[in-house]
């Protein structure tokens, strides 16, 4: 008989917030841990960890026009990102709708996680311009 393998995803909790009954670091599991790597990758620019090309432009697209050729762009440079950085992904549809009298975009990114029973997990926010 087969025994079949739970695969289980986890990762530190960026808090740092000490579990208060073990006083270990806290952990996010499965699609929590996953759906806060997807969002460290994109609000995370290429060079801005030391020693690592890890993450994407679109911070640099922010300051162009707010508009659809612009979302797309952004769009696709979250796709690319996430196809070389996040393997534990699939499917990826990525979505960036443009708000021009905020001078922002309305990201939107669903995806379904590779060897994990669950639902296509879908999230969104507002990516704006910091500086």
């Amino acid at each position: 008989m087969a025994v079949k393998k739970s695969r289980i995803f986890k990762d530190i909790s960026l808090s740092f917030q000490p579990n208060p009954v073990t006083g270990d670091l806290g952990v996010l599991t499965n699609e929590r841990a996953i759906t806060r790597s997807v969002r460290n990758l994109v609000q995370t620019g290429v060079k801005e960890r030391f020693y690592s090309d890890v993450g994407t432009d679109v911070t640099d697209s922010l300051f162009n026009f707010v508009d659809e050729a612009t979302g797309g762009v952004i769009a696709q440079q979250i796709t690319d990102s996430l196809s070389i950085f996040e393997p534990r992904i699939a499917n990826t549809v990525v979505g960036a709708y443009p708000i021009p009298d905020d001078n922002n975009f309305e990201i939107t990114i669903s995806y379904e996680i590779i060897g994990l029973e669950a639902p296509t997990q879908s999230f969104s926010f507002i990516l704006e311009a910091t500086r």
